[in-house]
């Protein structure tokens, strides 16, 4: 009786899985390179001066947001060349920095949609407001 209903049971699973499955849409992605503009160095506690590098990608990850920009959906640090990829479900959504850096930041946010097994190129340009 027991294995009566532990086969039942599994066979339930399987079908339930292979119906979650056959409904399931592929995700998109969105890839893209994020450009740092600062016009003046930026002086270091040490008193040396340095322009905006590689390292500095990680003090202005880039944030998708919502359509309706109520909802956080992803957060990605872009990597040592200023480049960034996320895969996401198909949809309507917006790329905008989240700033952590010295100054002032500045980026235009760019509405973007992800279609199912795409992926959408999308440049981000960052005025960090150092001059």
């Amino acid at each position: 009786m027991f294995l009566k209903y532990l086969t039942a049971g599994c066979l339930f699973l399987v079908a339930v899985e292979r119906s979650a499955a056959k409904d399931a849409v592929p995700p998109g992605a969105v890839e893209g390179h994020l450009k740092i503009i600062s016009l003046k160095p930026v002086e270091l506690a040490e008193g040396k001066v340095q322009k905006a590098t590689s390292e500095s990608y990680g003090e202005y990850p880039l944030i998708i947001l919502s359509r309706d920009r109520q909802k956080e959906v992803a957060r990605i640090t872009a990597d040592q060349k200023g480049n960034y990829r996320m895969a996401l479900p198909p949809g309507d959504y917006i790329l905008d920095v989240q700033g952590r850096g010295p100054g002032r930041v500045r980026a235009k946010p760019q509405p973007f949609t992800v279609v199912s097994n795409q992926t959408v190129h999308l440049d981000m340009d960052l005025d960090t407001g150092i001059r």
